[in-house]
């Protein structure tokens, strides 16, 4: 999954994203609104993570645009404006949910989690096809019949990435996109090697192979 993280405070920023990066997310930070606008125009996030007292254009002005753009995105907003009304501008104006400041990236990951699943109309808290189940919380996967096993960051993210969408096929760039954050540098078959390791630890059926096209996971019938 990739994240776009809008943070100016370069400590809490990098916190975060070091955070994220270890939860196995593909994390990308900007320090201001206009950044976030142009970064959210040339690139597909799954997630965004968004302050509310930033330089130039505010947090809330940058939510009005996302969602006059017809983007939807989840937003969680991160912010330290701990008063009733500021909450609810930002859940009016098109938020997810929020989390104040200082707060335990365990609380974060946890609402993230939360509102991705809302987002995605599944109230269980594990991803699933009906042939391999994907624990986002511990990263652990298991396959019929088998036990679960726990899951590197990458294998983690390129399997969820495919579960989010079962019968969808996602090409390398695909995949890829969701496994590196700007700056990260994409290993030579990178994906071909996560696909291997997560046949080997699942099963060589789980993941589907469409030549000349990209990779799926069968859709629940």
């Amino acid at each position: 999954m990739r994240v776009l993280l809008v943070e100016d405070d370069p400590m809490i920023g990098q916190a975060i994203q070091e955070a994220l990066k270890d939860a196995a997310y593909a994390a990308d930070w900007v320090g201001n609104g206009q950044s976030a606008l142009d970064a959210l125009a040339r690139q597909h996030y799954d997630f965004v993570l968004l302050d509310l007292g930033l330089p130039g254009k505010s947090g809330l002005a940058v939510l009005a645009s996302v969602r006059a753009r017809d983007n939807p995105v989840p937003v969680l907003i991160i912010t330290a404006q701990d008063g009733l009304d500021d909450r609810i501008r930002g859940l009016d104006a098109g938020a997810d949910d929020y989390v104040l400041k200082p707060f335990e990236m365990a609380e974060l990951l946890a609402r993230m989690r939360a509102v991705w699943r809302r987002k995605g109309g599944a109230a269980a808290p594990v991803l699933s096809n009906g042939i391999v189940s994907l624990d986002p919380a511990t990263k652990q996967a298991t396959a019929p019949g088998g036990d679960g096993v726990l899951l590197t960051n990458r294998e983690f993210a390129l399997l969820q990435a495919l579960l989010v969408r079962p019968g969808a096929i996602l090409s390398r760039t695909d995949l890829e996109e969701r496994i590196y954050g700007w700056g990260e540098e994409v290993e030579s078959n990178a994906v071909e090697f996560l696909i291997h390791a997560l046949r080997r630890k699942l099963g060589s059926t789980v993941i589907k192979n469409v030549r000349g096209v990209g990779w799926m996971v069968a859709k629940e019938d």
